[in-house]
């Protein structure tokens, strides 16, 4: 009776054994096929997108006060911050708003504010190209943060594309949302000073630029593009100079890349 015990035992003991083996196979049979579950996407995506998130919620917090201090109600920089997502339009747009600006008036400055993106957009387009439902939300929430973010993202192997992007670009929309809800209830209890809010994209700028030196071997992009933003900004004016300059940067750029893979031929 002991022995048949020991042995009931040790056979279940294998059974437990070839279940754990198996468990474990299927875990790596399902990273290995890109199916990890939201939330092992999210706890590796999180961690990138702090930088961003305090940036962001200070940003936003600034924009939904100088909205409350203008005389609009929390639910229309809510709407704005939703529906337009675009930290420096959104800026100017305030003005645009107060002014009444012509709906055409408003689109050429919301195009020449937001003309960076179109090389963005280019510059993403082997990445984003097989986002399937994704796509069309990962292209909308593409700002000069995420995209400095996605552009140097290496996904790990068995970690799906999509869904990192996706929730890359999500959590760094609900930072800046979440900051205008702050700064809408904070404008419209507390009244201060408003002057220098506006600098604070500046200054978001000037950080992810001087992180993105420190952490890349290679600053030839980085001079380039300071180089050429001064040379447009001089010859052409503060209000003409983006879109050449962003011309020049990608003409640089692209010349630069060209060198380094006829050198590695």
């Amino acid at each position: 009776m002991h022995h048949l015990f020991r042995f009931s035992r040790r056979l279940n003991c294998n059974n437990e054994y070839e279940k754990s083996v198996e468990g474990e196979k299927m875990i790596g049979e399902s990273k290995a096929a890109g199916k990890c579950g939201t939330g092992e996407v999210l706890r590796y995506v999180f961690p990138k997108t702090v930088p961003v998130m305090v940036g962001y919620i200070f940003l936003g917090t600034a924009y939904g006060i100088l909205m409350s201090v203008n005389g609009f109600s929390a639910g229309w920089a809510l709407a704005i911050s939703v529906i337009v997502y675009a930290g420096s339009l959104q800026y100017v747009g305030i003005n645009l708003l107060l002014a009444a600006v012509s709906p055409a008036a408003a689109f050429l400055m919301a195009l020449m504010v937001n003309a960076r993106h179109l090389f963005y957009g280019i510059s993403m387009l082997g990445k984003y190209q097989n986002m399937g439902k994704s796509k069309p939300y990962l292209i909308f929430g593409l700002t000069d943060e995420t995209f400095s973010v996605v552009c140097n993202e290496k996904v790990p192997e068995g970690m799906p594309e999509e869904k990192t992007y996706l929730l890359l670009t999500f959590l760094d929309q609900c930072y800046w949302v979440l900051g205008t809800l702050i700064g809408a209830a904070a404008g419209s209890v507390i009244t201060f000073n408003t002057e220098g809010l506006d600098f604070a994209l500046t200054a978001l700028f000037i950080v992810i630029f001087t992180e993105q030196w420190m952490s890349q071997k290679k600053h030839g992009p980085a001079v380039a593009g300071v180089v050429c933003s001064v040379l447009c900004l001089n010859i052409f004016g503060q209000d003409a100079f983006i879109i050449p300059a962003m011309i020049a940067i990608l003409g640089v750029v692209s010349a630069g890349y060209k060198k380094e893979g006829r050198k590695e031929k």
